[in-house]
């Protein structure tokens, strides 16, 4: 592969005598953190591939697969040993899971005397920089910026109020997420005063449905800002209630502006374009870096010297390894996984606040807990990142780079990075949360009347839409400890043509099997919610063969099912029934919020 211009820039020479070293097959060069990967193939071309020596997935480091070259002393196949992805270098495409990404590959150039140039392109000039304008000066209180919980910021720009992603009550994840900090007691009353709201992605602890529900009913005027992404955080907000949410979709990486003085634009995530996005706000040429969830915001190409930098840092926002069964999945290595993990999260965090270089760093979106009583397993095992040890280490490595540890309702002044906590007495973390509304309101669908003819889950996947995938899946439904529940359904789902076998077929076939919490699975057929309440909330245990990430099923069970939820009506009418018999809240969170 071959380029020219200034759209590119040189990264690294390989001489005419390591050139002629490499043999066919796969070499890592060391460059700086992460590397080079070398793929010369066979034959008589000996052509050469090139790319940098980062997962796509999560940036893990890429070695040789073991497997593939026990079968091919010359395999094009590396493996991340993050989480196991592979890379075909041959093609640059990812064959584990398959289907999904394609690695950014390096421009290979000789010179003409057996030198070889490898060369990545330049990134387009990004907005910031196209239309950046200088800082002017801002006095001591024009702008206050508080931390009231998870993700959720109030900044009070010179009157203009502006929040981002209020998860203020209510569990997250079905009932897997609670909150870990105890918001502002007026967090309602300023909420509803708000001039605009950002919300950053479509996940329940940033779009928080029983937030909104209860601000709708102050002020259903708020104008809420989302990104055009391609699964939009309200496509699916007719499984939640009829409110009219002012809704405004902002295209991506393009200045929304507020005010003369107040603008801001929403930017995507190289990682998970289809829903995850970032926030730069731009206050009288004063930037403020908001990445929320990210992996890669903005592809990692961010504003530098920007005044304040906010991003999650806890890790442990996944079912895996922690819900894994079987397998390698003892608690001792889920142990040292997860610590591992965490390390990582946390040197990322330290790497990009030194390269973004704030004035001020804040860590959050990350202040969650496994609450419920049931899930004392999790809560135990899947530790997160202390913010306070993180910052130590930005401390330490960055010592320009002013930190800071949030409590609910502290606030920091923007023209002079002081923090004022609340008073002394305002608690900090929660020590109750209101359960019984919540998971009794779940488990009403246990008796939801289509739930009790047996090929009722048999047109639930139907409806999924998900077909001529080799995968079967076991659906076990459970009592609170994932124990069979009797009454439960035990089904198998053949997805290669949706039919459901009284056995696992006899051809070779991938398998998962999935014990979930009865409530909480029949509450997501009902609604035909996204599997993030299972997986990402811990509601399920999984096993699998082999030990693979199949891409396309959980890609399609957590952002791709239907639009439209399933009619149940339409196949309780086909069994006979009569629509007057459904029974159970038409919607997870009916008028018994508190107002």
């Amino acid at each position: 592969m071959t380029a020219s211009g200034s759209d590119r820039s040189l990264l690294l020479t390989l001489s005419k005598d390591i050139v002629d070293t490499l043999k066919p097959g796969v070499t890592i060069q060391t460059l700086n953190k992460h590397g080079i990967l070398l793929y010369r193939s066979k034959g008589e071309d000996l052509k050469l591939r090139a790319c940098k020596n980062v997962c796509h997935h999560q940036e893990g480091t890429f070695i040789k697969d073991i497997e593939s070259l026990t079968a091919d002393a010359c395999s094009s196949v590396v493996r991340c040993t993050k989480h196991g992805w592979k890379l075909d270098m041959a093609t640059m495409e990812y064959i584990n899971p398959p289907d999904c990404f394609t690695q950014e590959e390096l421009l290979v150039e000789e010179d003409g005397k057996g030198n070889i140039n490898l060369y990545q392109r330049i990134r387009p000039q990004q907005p910031w920089e196209k239309d950046g304008r200088p800082a002017q000066t801002i006095h001591a209180g024009e702008v206050k910026i508080t931390y009231f919980t998870h993700a959720c910021v109030e900044m009070n720009f010179d009157g203009t109020i502006f929040f981002t992603d209020p998860w203020l009550t209510g569990p997250a994840f079905a009932r897997g997420w609670w909150l870990m900090h105890e918001p502002p007691a007026d967090w309602l009353d300023r909420l509803s005063k708000a001039s605009l709201i950002y919300i950053s992605h479509l996940h329940p602890d940033h779009l928080s449905y029983p937030t909104l529900k209860m601000l709708y009913q102050r002020n259903p005027h708020i104008p809420i800002y989302v990104g055009n992404t391609a699964t939009l955080p309200f496509s699916r907000q007719h499984c939640y209630g009829d409110e009219a949410y002012n809704v405004i979709v902002c295209e991506l990486a393009t200045w929304q502006e507020v005010s003369e003085d107040l603008r801001f634009m929403i930017m995507h995530d190289g990682i998970h374009t289809e829903m995850d996005t970032c926030l730069l706000i731009d206050y009288k040429g004063h930037l403020i870096m908001n990445t929320v969830d990210c992996s890669r915001p903005n592809d990692n190409m961010l504003p530098k010297d920007v005044d304040l930098l906010m991003s999650d840092f806890a890790g442990g926002a996944t079912g895996y390894p922690v819900s894994f069964y079987g397998g390698c999945y003892a608690e001792e290595w889920k142990r040292n996984f997860i610590q591992s993990e965490r390390k990582k999260e946390i040197n990322r965090k330290v790497a990009m606040a030194k390269k973004v270089n704030p004035q001020m760093y804040l860590p959050f979106a990350g202040y969650f807990t496994e609450a419920h009583p049931s899930d004392e397993y999790i809560k135990e095992r899947n530790r997160k990142n202390d913010p306070a040890v993180l910052n130590a280490l930005l401390n330490k490595y960055a010592p320009n780079v002013q930190t800071w540890t949030p409590k609910p309702g502290a606030w920091v002044d923007l023209a002079t990075l002081e923090v004022t906590d609340p008073p002394i007495e305002t608690p900090v973390f929660k020590t109750q949360w209101n359960f019984d509304l919540y998971t009794k309101l779940i488990d009403e669908n246990i008796k939801f009347v289509p739930f009790q003819h047996p090929d009722s889950i048999h047109f639930y996947f139907q409806w999924v839409g998900l077909k001529d995938y080799n995968l079967v899946l076991r659906v076990i439904e459970t009592d609170e400890e994932f124990e069979k529940d009797p009454n439960g359904f035990d089904v198998l789902v053949d997805l290669q043509d949706v039919s459901f076998p009284s056995e696992r077929p006899t051809r070779q076939h991938n398998y998962i099997e999935m014990k979930a919490r009865i409530g909480v699975f029949r509450e997501t057929m009902k609604f035909g919610y996204l599997w993030d309440n299972l997986y990402l909330g811990f509601q399920c245990r999984l096993t699998r063969e082999p030990d693979v990430f199949h891409f396309n099923f959980w890609n399609h069970m957590q952002l791709l099912l239907p639009s439209t939820p399933p009619d149940w009506a339409k196949f309780w009418k086909s069994k006979g029934g009569r629509v007057e018999e459904l029974n159970g809240p038409r919607y997870m969170l009916p008028d018994l919020l508190p107002n």
